[in-house]
């Protein structure tokens, strides 16, 4: 990680065996388990989420390293709410909730709470560069911007009233008002300060730099798996799994995966191969792979650069932080659904072919859903984020009275609300949470330098 390392930012505080409602020092027993367990959980940016029609999370990652670890299957079942998932464990339509459920008298008079215990607090977000605050007490005088009536706005005006006053404390409204957006807008230097929560703050952090979030401003939550209070034997089974050395160390390689690797934008110089020559007036050493594979699709193989550029920086051993690969960066499981090994992704003939192919597919689920002149926008947002996120974006617009078939300022509008949990939660998308702001700057970011391609070299 880059620079500092905050310290118990979702740290893991408990990975021994809880006591979870039995009598303390009572050894745990292993009960046999289900062939198949049925999980409840949440869409959210950390724990539970589909990029790239791949499902990825923290708490994802652990449940099914957990199933793994008894040789079981797992059923997942997504709520809209916190209230709806207690309520489909109290009908027993769930087994176990493997998303984060507060450690509180509310809770745990309704579950019991099993497996490590993860503690958040709420932190300040600032530059990192010089000014740093490193007390409270400094906000004084000071603008900070929070969510119009959220718990960081009372956790704000509650330290106002502990400093004794003077912190000009700015309430947002809208899609400005996300967390996201918030510690985009510090990063940028547009706004001075935010709060937010650790877990948060910390995934962020992986794709801004620039930001410090070591400054403490609230007391710390606790928060754990939970399974039905009738079912104790479950939760000794979970707690008995997250006692073991393996669990703890997988748990430790998924907290740096999804809260430390780096995510920001790729460099702009463009890395080629050490063999590998660009031809004269020619774009990439790859110009050859992408002419012949744009031929087959009817595309300009000018656009396929522009992708590959954008995707990474013309790099065939690229590896992303989500694991895609490759020139093109493909996921490994959409190569495998084209019968490709993912160790072959970084041959650029193989990453190209097989990109082609995904184009070509979300062209034509695209084509009956958009506008012709659009059409390539649509199918290059699906490209990055996955095609159902786009869906969800076009039924969103749909019901919001925007234009379904129209990118610009409508389903692109769209795609920024699938970062709120209000419209990720809306009955019409079926994908869940997405960093729709991603998407929204590729297509930008593609479109520009194919444009700049266009103007420089031959078709």
């Amino acid at each position: 990680m880059r620079g500092i390392v905050p310290s118990l930012l979702l740290a893991v505080l408990l990975m021994a065996v809880m006591s979870c409602g039995g009598k303390k020092g009572q050894p745990v027993v292993e009960h046999r388990l289900p062939d198949t367990l049925t999980v409840g959980t949440l869409y959210s940016p950390t724990g539970f989420f589909i990029l790239k029609g791949d499902t990825m999370g923290y708490d994802y990652d652990r449940i099914c390293d957990f199933a793994r670890y008894y040789h079981i299957a797992l059923r997942f079942k997504v709520a809209r709410s916190m209230r709806d998932l207690i309520k489909m464990l109290d009908k027993r339509a769930v087994d176990v909730l493997a998303c984060e459920i507060p450690v509180t008298a509310e809770y745990k008079s309704r579950v019991l709470h099993c497996g490590a215990v993860n503690e958040t607090y709420q932190v300040l977000v600032q530059h990192s560069g010089a000014g740093v605050i490193h007390d409270v007490t400094q906000l004084i005088g000071s603008d900070v911007y929070v969510e119009k009536g959220s718990k960081y706005e009372s956790r704000l005006r509650n330290l106002d009233n502990e400093v004794g006053g003077g912190i000009n404390i700015h309430t947002v409204e809208g899609e400005e008002a996300l967390p996201t957006e918030l510690i985009q807008r510090v990063s940028q230097r547009k706004i001075p300060f935010t709060i937010v929560d650790s877990d948060i703050a910390q995934m962020n952090l992986a794709y801004y730099d620039s930001i410090n979030i070591q400054l403490r401003v609230g007391f710390a939550q606790h928060s754990s798996w939970a399974v039905s209070r009738r079912n104790q034997w479950l939760a000794d089974s979970i707690n008995l799994w997250a006692a073991s050395s393996n669990a703890q160390e997988y748990s430790k390689q998924a907290l740096k995966h999804y809260f430390e690797m780096n995510r920001g934008p790729k460099p702009d110089s463009v890395k080629v191969d050490t063999f590998a020559v660009t031809p004269p007036g020619g774009i990439s050493p790859y110009d050859n792979v992408f002419k012949q594979y744009a031929k087959e699709m009817g595309w300009d193989w000018r656009l396929l650069a522009a992708i590959a550029y954008s995707e990474s920086g013309f790099d065939p051993n690229a590896t992303s932080w989500m694991g895609a690969r490759g020139l093109m960066q493909v996921m490994p499981k959409t190569a495998r659904s084209f019968g490709v090994d993912e160790k072959d992704l970084a041959n650029p003939e193989v990453s190209v072919r097989v990109a082609s192919k995904i184009l070509k597919e979300l062209d034509g689920i695209m084509r009956g859903r958009t506008g012709a002149g659009d059409r390539i926008k649509f199918v290059l947002a699906a490209y990055n984020a996955g095609s159902g996120h786009v869906t969800d974006a076009i039924a969103l617009a749909r019901k919001h009275e925007l234009n379904p078939r129209v990118w610009s300022e409508n389903v692109e509008q769209a795609m920024l609300w699938k970062m709120d949990p209000e419209y990720y939660n809306d009955s019409v998308c079926s994908n869940g949470y997405c960093r729709g702001s991603e998407p929204v700057d590729y297509v930008v970011k593609v479109l520009n330098c194919y444009e700049h391609y266009k103007k420089n070299y031959k078709r």
